[in-house]
């Protein structure tokens, strides 16, 4: 029994090696077969004859191979064979050939990539444009027609007539009853001096005559002084008596916009009680931005709209420019004269302004109304055909020609193009032109010199002559070509490190091979 059981378990056991080793034939055949089709291939590699198209495409690449390659982000790296930016280390792309007569700032296009490109030019001109000048601000007090109501003589305020801020009053109009110890004693001198005068009448002495009545004249001006008026003099001196109270009138009419005291309260000379403005004549104080300065005159006229109007047009005039720059805002204040007869402006409203410049040759302004005339340095609504004096302060008349006006003329007018048309990077402007004399598309990239911006327009001073056709749109995409060529584009300066060849490391170029 136990001998069968040995053979069953030795026959088991021999089973699994039998089959492993059949495996284990299998592998190592297929790896023979495996390396014999390997070396016949090799043998077959080695001895096939050789491409018979070698000679021609080692022709052609000699013929069709680049002179420079260069990077795509930095135009100025240019070396004569394949290799990486030393910069960004970017794989440098070959400069593609041009024909001779392409410049280096060129590029030629096809009629139908012209199109799809959208590009549209216009012609350099010569012409009249103007500048719309827009500003906001708020109107105030015009500070010439504001007049304090002060106490003359100190004393004890006993009655008030206008008790509260916003009074409309007209000039003379009471105003205060105001008691003055000082005030007293100055009338009873006036008496004592009239009853002297009358007396000396009588005297033969030409000498006390003379001395009495200056006396008695002195009197009556020390209470002018005081703020007494000739009537109140007169009343004295006919009742003979002195009065307790001096009356202050209004020595203007308008609106009361502040009321500094109030009854029972002492007072000393000078002491303000009233603040009254005229509110028929109003400022409008406007904040321009530094830039916008070329295009404003003194004595422009201003067209300006306030919230509580909508719609509505105001007009004034500019009398005055801050000459000093606000650092904070980058503004310079600028003041208009507003009539305000109707009271429809109120101090303190917002509003918004435009100012509009016709420009010259220069980016002087041109205004028909004010050229070849003289105008008033103080007060700009004094405007006259010759010579002469102001008729509200007497300052001689100057010429609106040292204020920077020109008169309108066709010899006046600037060289212009579109504001769309300069691609601008910091102190640069290129300009895309296009050249007429080329048989396909071609255009050149200009670095021009700009002037101020008026409108849609900007003023040439350098780099354009006019009837030249500009780009005006389509230009980015022009730009963008020329980048991709790795050409001068708007990020390169003309006299700048692009014209200079940058040969690139040798060991960054044999990394690459």
């Amino acid at each position: 029994m136990n001998s069968k059981r040995l053979k069953v378990v030795s026959m088991r056991n021999s089973i699994p090696k039998a089959r492993f080793g059949r495996a284990g034939l299998k592998v190592i055949l297929i790896i023979i077969v495996a390396f014999v089709v390997g070396y016949a291939v090799r043998g077959f590699r080695v001895s096939a004859p050789a491409d018979t198209g070698h000679d021609h495409a080692s022709e052609v690449s000699q013929s069709e191979a680049p002179k420079w390659w260069t990077c795509s982000m930095h135009p100025q790296i240019q070396q004569p064979k394949q290799g990486k930016c030393p910069i960004c280390f970017m794989d440098l792309i070959p400069v593609a050939s041009e024909s001779g007569d392409i410049g280096e700032r060129q590029i030629s296009f096809s009629q139908a990539a012209i199109k799809l490109m959208g590009v549209e030019t216009t012609p350099v001109e010569r012409k009249f444009v103007e500048a719309q000048i827009r500003m906001v601000g708020k109107v105030d007090y015009d500070e010439t027609r504001v007049k304090n109501i002060t106490a003359w003589v100190p004393g004890r305020i006993d009655r008030l007539y206008v008790d509260f801020t916003g009074i409309t009053v007209s000039k003379g109009d009471h105003m205060v009853d105001l008691y003055s110890p000082e005030l007293i004693s100055a009338q009873a001198e006036l008496l004592q001096a009239l009853k002297a005068a009358v007396n000396v009448r009588t005297s033969t002495s030409e000498l006390v005559t003379r001395t009495t009545l200056a006396t008695l004249e002195a009197a009556r001006e020390k209470l002018r002084l005081l703020g007494l008026n000739d009537e109140q003099i007169d009343k004295i001196e006919s009742s003979g008596k002195p009065v307790t109270h001096i009356t202050i009138y209004s020595p203007m009419g308008g609106v009361v916009i502040h009321k500094n005291t109030a009854e029972g309260l002492y007072v000393n000379t000078g002491t303000p009680i009233y603040k009254v403005a005229d509110l028929s004549h109003l400022w409008v104080k406007l904040d321009a931005y530094e830039s916008d300065l070329p295009w404003i005159r003194y004595g422009q006229d201003v067209e300006f709209a306030a919230e509580a109007y909508p719609g509505e047009v105001f007009k004034g005039r500019i009398s005055f420019i801050d000459p000093v720059l606000n650092e904070k805002t980058r503004t310079v204040k600028l003041r208009v004269n507003v009539d305000n007869a109707a009271g429809r402006l109120k101090p303190g409203m917002f509003v918004r302004a435009s100012v509009r410049s016709g420009v010259a040759v220069g980016g002087r302004i041109m205004d028909p109304d004010m050229a070849g005339k003289w105008i008033c340095p103080m007060h700009p609504a004094v405007v006259k055909t010759e010579a002469a004096s102001c008729d509200i302060c007497g300052m001689d008349l100057v010429t609106t020609e040292s204020l920077g006006y020109v008169v309108d003329t066709p010899n006046e007018a600037p060289l212009v193009i579109p504001a769309s048309a300069p691609l601008i990077t910091g102190t640069r402007a290129v300009v895309y032109v296009w050249l007429p004399d080329k048989e396909k598309p071609t255009f050149e990239g200009r670095q021009v010199t700009l002037g101020p911006r008026a409108g849609e327009y900007y003023l040439v001073k350098e780099g354009l002559i006019e009837g030249e056709l500009v780009v005006k749109k389509g230009n980015f995409k022009i730009d963008s070509a020329l980048q991709i060529q790795a050409k001068p584009s708007m990020m390169s300066a003309e006299n700048g490190p692009e014209h200079e060849i940058i040969e690139v490391n040798e060991g960054i170029n044999d990394e690459t091979k």
